[in-house]
């Protein structure tokens, strides 16, 4: 019989204890997320951020610059966003960005929506100087992205419409909704209301 060299044993079981406590982070991150939506779905807020804070603190360990750090950030700065609580809500939402920025790059589809969500967040504040270019640069990758008849085009065109009529720039609103609405009929056909929503 054969035997291996001790120092490879020994840092093949640590090897193999670091997976198994990888494995261990990750169902724990995923079960406190869920338990978070769980909670937001059933109106509890209070319980549905706590969940989310367990998981944002899990996801500490994969590493900053890991995608679940990065959706644990996403998740709790829209619950705060919900709440209220802006400033934590865009604190968060900026440092995701950074990473999604890193890992995926500055012109992927889910950035659209990491932008979106920012922007969203300055036009319940008024902030519409800063909303403004986060949503057309989120509009700029869904249409380079994909297809133009897509509904998250159509989405995007309307959030910006909304943004522009906000402000009462009705005539740069208009042409943008009359946009959003043709998608919506190609996609879901005609009399769909879904482009006279507010922005998502």
């Amino acid at each position: 019989m054969q035997y291996l060299p001790l120092r490879l044993v020994t840092s093949t079981v640590l090897l193999f204890s670091c997976v198994i406590t990888v494995m261990a982070d990750e169902a724990r991150w995923e079960q406190y997320l869920l338990a978070g939506e769980k909670a937001y779905h059933q109106g509890d807020y209070a319980e549905a951020v706590r969940q989310t804070q367990h998981a944002l603190k899990e996801a500490e360990n994969f590493g900053e610059e890991d995608p679940g750090f990065a959706v644990s950030l996403d998740r709790l700065g829209r619950l705060y966003q919900l709440g209220g609580r802006y400033a934590e809500a865009e604190r968060l939402f900026k440092h995701s960005l950074g990473i999604w920025e890193t890992v995926l790059g500055p012109e992927h589809d889910y950035m659209a929506t990491i932008l979106s969500n920012l922007a969203e967040l300055y036009r319940m504040q008024s902030r519409y100087a800063e909303a403004e270019p986060l949503y057309k640069r989120s509009l700029a990758i869904l249409e380079k992205m994909q297809d133009p008849e897509h509904s998250d085009v159509a989405m995007s065109l309307n959030n910006l419409a909304w943004l522009y009529d906000d402000q009462g720039r009705h005539a740069e609103a208009e042409p943008l909704f009359k946009r959003s609405l043709k998608i919506w009929e190609t996609v879901l056909g005609s009399g769909h209301l879904n482009a006279a929503i507010r922005p998502r």
